[in-house]
């Protein structure tokens, strides 16, 4: 447990469920973002976000941050408030590695900065990015999805805030 709760849902299973990958489809106002999510990098990750997609905690909320920064080019999403404050009202260790790379179509946990303060948000990676191997890989869009997260990029966003969300307001619609 971690704060309260953006929007009620309860904790995932104690033991992850899903051994092999799975496929889903976030659906936004800017189109569908196949997504395929891999246990073996993220077990915990995995089972979060497949339990909050079961409750539907990821429905009609904003992706409240964007970043097209060299080096570091994402989509977040996962808090139901759009402030980039909000959780599920728990959270779970990061399982991490010196190997991880955040090529294009990566899908990871975001975190507080703190070790294992991982919950719902996390982002959508549409460039090649180098970031520290401090947060959790749990899965990766396939190439029509990159290009959606590419099109909500073009939109443009606020230089002057690098917390800032897209111009073009985004929303994921359903996660099934």
């Amino acid at each position: 447990p971690a704060g309260k709760a953006a929007k009620k849902v309860d904790s995932p299973p104690a033991k992850p469920s899903a051994t092999k990958p799975v496929k889903l489809t976030i659906t936004t106002n800017f189109g569908a973002v196949p997504i395929t999510l891999t246990p073996k990098t993220g077990p915990c990750a995995v089972n979060s976000f497949l339990s909050l997609t079961k409750q539907k905690y990821f429905d009609n909320t904003p992706c409240h941050r964007i970043a097209v920064n060299k080096g570091f080019q994402m989509l977040q999403c996962g808090d139901p408030t759009g402030t980039g404050t909000g959780g599920p009202g728990y959270v779970f260790n990061q399982q991490t590695s010196p190997e991880l790379t955040y090529p294009a179509g990566t899908i990871a946990m975001a975190n507080t900065g703190q070790p294992n303060s991982e919950g719902s948000q996390f982002f959508l990676v549409f460039k090649n990015s180098r970031l520290p191997n401090s947060y959790t890989v749990f899965g990766h869009m396939d190439a029509a999805g990159v290009r959606v997260v590419e099109k909500i990029a073009k939109g443009g966003f606020d230089a002057a805030n690098p917390n800032t969300p897209p111009n073009t307001e985004t929303i994921i619609e359903s996660v099934s």
